[in-house]
């Protein structure tokens, strides 16, 4: 319990479908961390002293567009919560989702591990599992789509989508 008699939830886990679940059944609880492993649950408890250097990157990641987002055959409309390939519906979790949608851009560009956490979670990057395993995730789901976009990593940097298919 916090000061004020708030209870504190904490959520462990390197699963991001886990930590999805978890934060949406306590949707309104007031003080939840989520966190990837216990590194990162002791960096949140028990922050670095003063003047040290912080753990996070830049965080100014390129702008993302509010309409459809294209790339080839598919298509992510963040606003209507779609993603779709070929005209039919792909279903991706929302992080997937949000994930996929800075990947295609555009422009299509390398986003690092640190762009991509603070534009989908929304706060400094703590440490990789929850990224990588989002990203896992993604991958998986996409590589059933023939001729459909790779998530690929570049190493000790970020991710990237490959170009998409040229036009007949």
């Amino acid at each position: 319990m916090s000061d004020e008699g708030v209870p504190i939830v904490f959520c462990v886990s390197a699963d991001a479908s886990v930590l999805e679940r978890v934060l949406r059944q306590l949707d309104g609880a007031d003080s939840v961390v989520s966190c990837a492993d216990l590194t990162q649950l002791r960096a949140v408890l028990f922050p670095s002293p003063e003047g040290s250097t912080p753990a996070v990157g830049p965080l100014a990641p390129p702008a993302v567009s509010q309409g459809p987002v294209s790339w080839g055959e598919l298509v992510v409309d963040r606003a209507g919560h779609l993603v779709t390939w070929r005209g039919d519906t792909l279903p991706l979790a929302p992080v997937e989702r949000e994930l996929l949608v800075r990947l295609i851009g555009p422009p299509l560009v390398v986003w690092s591990y640190e762009q991509l956490f603070a534009a989908v979670w929304g706060g400094p990057y703590r440490g990789e599992a929850i990224l990588h395993s989002a990203i896992d995730q993604l991958r998986h789901k996409l590589r059933d789509l023939p001729g459909g976009p790779r998530v690929h990593p570049v190493q000790g940097v970020g991710y990237r989508l490959g170009p998409p298919p040229r036009s007949a």
